[in-house]
């Protein structure tokens, strides 16, 4: 097939760019998808290295990078940018800025300052609250009512840049991790073009971000999602949602692991890790978990009351 001659769309932005865009996972391709249909040539795209996966590991390239692909853009894909060859590579792209969503790797000095207008990253959270790898997850763990995007100029501190724009978005009671990610993917690309569009026209610049706030969003590991049944309900129900859909809240029932994908608190007490009643309530250190859709490992997501049809777990069973 032969490569059409510019990734640029028919309908331009108000001021077309040279950009580069950085990013690895599925959170990135609408913003790079919205840079492209706003007219923005994209000169290169940057994301992390094919990795192997499924039953026979076979090297996959990232969501971005297989998005850029069906585009025709070129991709680069070093595992790190500090080596002097990528910095006069990049540099050589000319480039008036570059965007960055949930790359990956750390950019050093010669890299940030390199285009024109510098690099923006689209960060989901609102700065300085959930700075880190896993701000999503960790806005819902902790009771947040609100997240949101914002769109930083990269400094080389860790999303410590001064802040260009930002747009909140509430969260609910039923909000799941998978929820406002998508949530905030797509809001991350209409957000970097009105960005781009001010620092082009000289309308916008960065304003520092407040000293008080600050908290950091651990990457997430996959033991995390394991439920410790002597924490309050609340904080498990929050858990759920926040690890839904990865790693996924689970605990272990005579040697079977069984995945939790909804949940809500319940008032209810009794021994912590007691199955109180047949709906597949599970007493907490205070309250109680009402485990509304759960999944054994190799099953399909079931509703607690299917779930016990076929599954013995009488009432009074007491969890680890």
């Amino acid at each position: 097939m032969t490569p059409p001659p510019s990734n640029a769309k028919s309908v331009p932005s108000r001021t077309p760019l040279r950009l580069a865009y950085m990013g690895t996972p599925d959170f990135a391709v609408p913003a790079l998808k919205a840079l492209i249909d706003a007219g923005h040539e994209i000169a290169c795209v940057y994301s992390q290295p094919p990795r192997r996966a499924g039953r026979g590991q076979k090297e996959r390239p990232s969501p971005v990078h297989a998005f850029a692909d069906t585009q025709y853009i070129p991709v680069r894909t070093p595992k790190s940018l500090r080596d002097p060859d990528e910095h006069s590579a990049f540099s050589a792209l000319n480039l008036d800025a570059a965007v960055v969503a949930a790359y990956g790797l750390i950019l050093p000095p010669m890299i940030l300052e390199a285009p024109r207008l510098g690099c923006l990253n689209i960060h989901a959270s609102l700065l300085p609250r959930w700075r880190g790898a896993a701000p999503i997850h960790r806005a819902i763990l902790a009771g947040d009512t609100e997240s949101g995007v914002t769109i930083m100029q990269m400094d080389e501190g860790l999303d410590t840049g001064g802040i260009l724009i930002a747009k909140s978005v509430p969260i609910s009671s039923k909000t799941t991790a998978n929820d406002l990610h998508d949530t905030l993917a797509a809001i991350g690309g209409s957000l970097v073009l009105e960005a781009l569009d001010g620092l082009a026209a000289g309308t916008l610049a960065a304003t520092p971000q407040p000293e008080s706030g600050i908290c950091y969003a651990e990457k997430l590991d996959r033991s995390e999602g394991r439920l410790n049944w002597s924490q309050p309900a609340s904080y498990l129900a929050r858990a759920v949602r926040a690890f839904t859909p990865w790693p996924s809240a689970w605990f272990e029932h005579n040697g079977n692991r069984i995945k939790v994908l909804e949940a809500r608190e319940e008032h209810a007490s009794a021994v912590a890790g007691t199955v109180i009643d047949d709906r597949l309530t599970v007493a907490c250190g205070e309250g109680a978990l009402r485990l509304l859709t759960v999944q054994r490992s190799g099953k399909g997501p079931t509703d607690a009351g299917s779930f016990l049809r076929g599954y013995d777990l009488p009432t009074g069973s007491v969890l680890p």
